[in-house]
């Protein structure tokens, strides 16, 4: 096998990750052992501090504890750092919001690992035969929690593809992980004592095992790449068959920009406007009518293609290992919420929240009414131009939603911690925590694109409104 790039790999790249369950086990139990110490020290110094200094001191010992847990899995990266970054989706419910703050800055922009430790897992997959067919360069482009990706060349063609190779070891440590990093979250008192998170640690497993199975994503992508095909707006990469196993995945290099880039916030307001309403009709496009929905919003994951005459930009989609199913029945109920809030329908509003099973009969009137007024806020951007609702700085002269200027999460979060702090309001289902992690991604995208839209007839049909 040749290699465009010989030189030595990168100086800060990892010689390797620790995959072994015993010694995973032994730096986690080390750091949970040192926990241990810290809590009982907190604890008798908070003997001695009063009101506004205890809870700084709280905030601060939190803070720390989910630092130094964060960096340990960064270390190890694998099953146990992905299950860290989708815990703080779940933690917003039961965790410090100091801990919640650093685990979701566990992104997948790690350093990446030696190519000396990945290549025999690649050679393993594919065969040395099938491998030197490619041209690899040595130095990734991409590394994550679960693998990296390199740059290759198809030598008798010469197209250029990317080669996503999972760390060795991943797969198989899934369950050791799970239980150490439930027993680590357990030693470092950040959820409280009394509740039961087995449901929340088996949820992690089973996302992490669906992650870790590249032939399912390679099915996945597949079947975007058919839906999309007809839809110049969207590119979605080629999959090489030929060069895909159960723990690689080749798909067509499709460059393109980050959202945020310079060169698209430098794009008229058209054009980020359509790139925007694009954004908003492939989610829709995926729930509503697929059930099947991408839920991974990382913009490393979006790239945005310019059209050099202006009229055609396109968006590249990536990584498709985050791809969830949703049933019919959840998503007709789901529907039915967003359809009462825009009709400031109590009723429907409720029904739908008991049916998708996020509260249950026993709770009480004003919770869920508070939950009543928190999801007729989120809906905001959806309602009809000039809703008296909405701040009316927020519309332009002609009625289209401005995301750039909205405090829109800000208002939201304000409305859930008055109104939501409640014993009756449970964790939610996977399938919320999931699809809401996808509708803040894109919500977040609108923003980033300053966009000005006009949303209420785009989603009117999936509601089954007339108005």
């Amino acid at each position: 096998m040749t290699h465009k790039d010989d030189k030595p790999d990168d100086d800060q790249a990892m010689d390797r990750i620790k995959t072994g369950a015993f010694e995973r086990n032994v730096a986690l139990t080390r750091m949970g052992v040192g926990a241990g110490a810290k809590i009982a020290t907190h604890t008798v110094r908070n003997l001695f501090r009063r009101g506004q200094a205890k809870e700084d001191a709280n905030r601060d010992f939190y803070r720390a504890q989910a630092r130094e847990l964060a960096d340990q899995l960064g270390q190890l990266k694998g099953s146990v750092m992905k299950a860290g970054q989708m815990l703080s989706l779940y933690g917003q419910y039961f965790l410090p919001e100091e801990a919640v703050e650093v685990l979701a800055s566990l992104q997948d922009n790690t350093p990446p690992v030696a190519w000396s430790f990945v290549e025999p897992q690649l050679l393993d997959a594919l065969g040395a035969a099938r491998v030197a067919e490619l041209d690899i360069q040595r130095k990734p482009i991409a590394a994550a929690s679960l693998g990296q990706a390199h740059l290759a060349t198809v030598k008798a063609t010469g197209e250029q593809v990317v080669v996503k190779i999972q760390y060795p070891g991943v797969a198989q440590a899934i369950d050791t992980d799970i239980k150490t990093l439930s027993r680590l979250i357990a030693a470092t008192r950040m959820a409280p004592k009394a509740l039961d998170l087995t449901g929340v640690f088996n949820e992690l497993r089973d996302m992490l095992v669906r992650e870790c199975d590249y032939v399912q994503e390679k099915a996945f992508t597949l079947q975007f790449q058919e839906r999309l095909a007809a839809d110049s707006r969207f590119v979605v990469p080629k999959v090489y068959p030929q060069f895909c196993a159960a723990r690689v995945l080749t798909t067509r290099y499709e460059p393109g920009y980050s959202v945020a880039s310079p060169e698209v916030q430098a794009l008229s307001q058209a054009r980020r406007n359509k790139l925007a309403l694009a954004f908003v009709d492939l989610f829709i496009q995926e729930f509503f009518v697929w059930n099947m929905v991408q839920t991974d919003p990382h913009f490393g994951n979006y790239r945005i293609r310019i059209d050099p005459a202006g009229e055609n930009d396109q968006i590249v989609t990536l990584d498709f290992g985050a791809t969830r199913r949703f049933e019919p029945s959840f998503v007709n109920e789901y529907a039915r919420m967003v359809r009462g809030s825009l009709l400031a329908d109590r009723q429907q509003i409720a029904q739908a929240v008991l049916n998708i099973g996020l509260m249950n009969h026993g709770t009480p009137r004003s919770v869920l009414e508070g939950f009543g007024d928190l999801t007729e806020m989120i809906v905001e951007p959806f309602r009809k131009p000039f809703d008296p609702r909405v701040p009316e700085r927020l519309y332009t002269p002609g009625g289209a939603y401005c995301f750039g200027p909205s405090d829109l999460p800000a208002r939201v979060g304000q409305t859930a911690a008055l109104k939501m702090m409640s014993t009756h309001f449970k964790i939610p289902p996977q399938e919320i925590i999931f699809l809401h992690r996808r509708i803040g991604g894109v919500l977040v995208t609108l923003r980033t694109l300053r966009a000005e839209l006009r949303l209420h007839e785009v989603l009117k049909p999936h509601l089954g409104l007339n108005d």
